[in-house]
């Protein structure tokens, strides 16, 4: 997990603010005990250091008695709250669109936190993690606020419609639970705080079928030029490899070869391949990496034996997939399978801790596409 220093859009901490304004918080004196400001928060497109977001959540109970706000928060983050990535998901044609829109720009929205999407004819997942160290005040703060902007999100793109949902938390009950039963009607919810710490979200309705009220190709295109740019901007400032990780990720099957990547970012493979060495790494090494953590994943959804995962993932064959599983965790396919607990079809594994790799996936084959 990355512990350097991460800098996130301002815009969503004025929202808190605002609402312990409107309590009568002297929230001044709460943003000054962080190094922060009321019009730095309100600045458009502001950046603030994340250090400074979890020392701030970190000082609330000293100004507050409530244990709602990350609730209130979420359910007040629609998509438009989004910037330019939201933009991109109104203008999706489906909300499997926008929702693919939402993850591949999602270190955009929320950079602390990587966001994972598939989707199949009667479902769709949605995965949330942290990938910073952070307190677990503001861990648990941010996931519930999450779980309701995602609940938030996919209501307002179906036309104010929630379809029937799975939400699974993973941090502790809060207080207030009783406000997810009474206003979450059409969501079952899961606590998991034994799990690694996520989110995770099943859309039980086709997302492919829901179709966008305000579906406009050209101004989709517009906000996928806007958030290339932005791309670019990362690159820039270090932060590339964490885009080609989140492109990678967004992806539910094979992953997609060097020049697919270059296609989709309009960036040529020398310009991929020059930035990631820049920050020390390269696309081998970042495809190798997530592909085991999606095979990880697989492994323990039930269902799926070793030969289904490593065809899923593009290898020619079981045995050239079990050597490179083995290369990388030190033990075969089926004997990661029998030390982790199963989970249901679909369901995601945050795999925090499991997946930490330094060799180079050089045995991470597969066959012509």
């Amino acid at each position: 997990m990355q512990t350097g220093e991460v800098y996130v859009p301002a815009r969503y901490y004025a929202r808190l603010t605002a609402l312990l304004q409107a309590d009568g918080a002297e929230v001044e004196c709460l943003l000054q005990s962080s190094g922060l400001s009321i019009a730095q928060l309100n600045e458009a497109e502001a950046q603030i250091r994340f250090s400074r977001v979890d020392h701030l959540l970190q000082q609330l109970p000293r100004f507050t008695t409530r244990t709602d706000l990350p609730f209130e928060t979420g359910r007040r983050l629609t998509a438009s709250a989004h910037s330019f990535v939201g933009f991109g998901m109104l203008s999706s044609a489906t909300v499997d669109e926008a929702l693919r829109f939402e993850a591949r720009y999602f270190a955009l929205v929320m950079p602390s936190f990587t966001m994972r999407y598939s989707s199949a004819r009667d479902h769709a997942d949605l995965l949330f993690t942290p990938r910073i160290a952070m307190s677990h005040l503001c861990l648990f703060f941010h996931l519930e606020a999450i779980a309701l902007a995602a609940l938030r999100e996919v209501s307002d793109l179906n036309g104010g419609r929630l379809p029937p949902c799975t939400l699974h938390c993973g941090y502790p009950e809060p207080a207030h639970v009783a406000r997810y039963h009474r206003e979450l009607g059409n969501v079952a919810i899961r606590f998991e705080s034994g799990s690694p710490a996520s989110v995770r979200l099943r859309i039980a309705e086709d997302p492919r079928a829901l179709r966008m009220n305000m579906a406009d190709s050209h101004a989709l295109q517009v906000a996928e030029v806007r958030c290339r740019a932005l791309i670019q901007r990362a690159a820039d400032g270090g932060r590339f490899a964490d885009w080609v990780t989140m492109t990678l990720r967004e992806v539910s099957d094979a992953l997609p070869t060097l020049d697919e990547l270059a296609a989709s970012l309009n960036l040529s493979r020398r310009t991929i391949n020059r930035y990631l060495a820049r920050e020390g790494t390269s696309f081998r090494a970042l495809a190798g990496e997530i592909q085991h953590q999606i095979a990880c994943e697989r492994l323990t959804a039930k269902g799926m034996s070793v030969t289904e995962v490593a065809y899923s993932l593009g290898f020619s064959d079981a045995s050239n997939f079990s050597r490179a599983f083995r290369d990388r965790a030190g033990c075969s396919p089926g004997q990661y399978r029998k030390r982790r607990p199963s989970r249901s079809p679909g369901a995601f594994d945050a795999l925090q801790g499991d997946t930490h790799i330094d060799a180079a996936p050089g045995e991470m084959r597969k066959h012509p596409r």
